[in-house]
């Protein structure tokens, strides 16, 4: 399930607290975005990084209306808690390996 994100609160350098619709909040380090290029070099300038808002209509954390990080994403990381299966980049797609596995058989 994906969570908005209702407010966030500026903390300090390139941290953000934020409460998500659930009642769950945590503090996000956003430095890490700092070394990403394209939008994110945008972050440089703590002005503009410190400019955010919370777009409620969305649900979304953003700059500008022009940079915006996935709310699963915020999630994941202010919460600790995983991101939802069908985001898992890494984890194998059962219903795929069935479907190759059949394949093999019948060779």
């Amino acid at each position: 399930m994906i969570h908005d994100v209702i407010s966030a609160v500026y903390k300090e350098d390139y941290k953000i607290e934020i409460t998500f619709d659930n009642g769950e909040k945590g503090v996000m380090d956003f430095s890490k975005y700092l070394n990403r290029g394209g939008v994110f070099k945008r972050f440089k300038d703590i002005t503009f990084f410190r400019n955010f808002e919370v777009n409620t209509e969305l649900g979304i954390l953003t700059w500008q209306n022009e940079i915006d990080i996935a709310p699963e994403t915020l999630y994941t990381e202010t919460t600790g808690n995983p991101l939802p299966d069908w985001m898992e980049v890494n984890k194998p797609n059962k219903s795929l390996q069935r479907t190759a596995r059949k394949g093999a058989r019948r060779r």
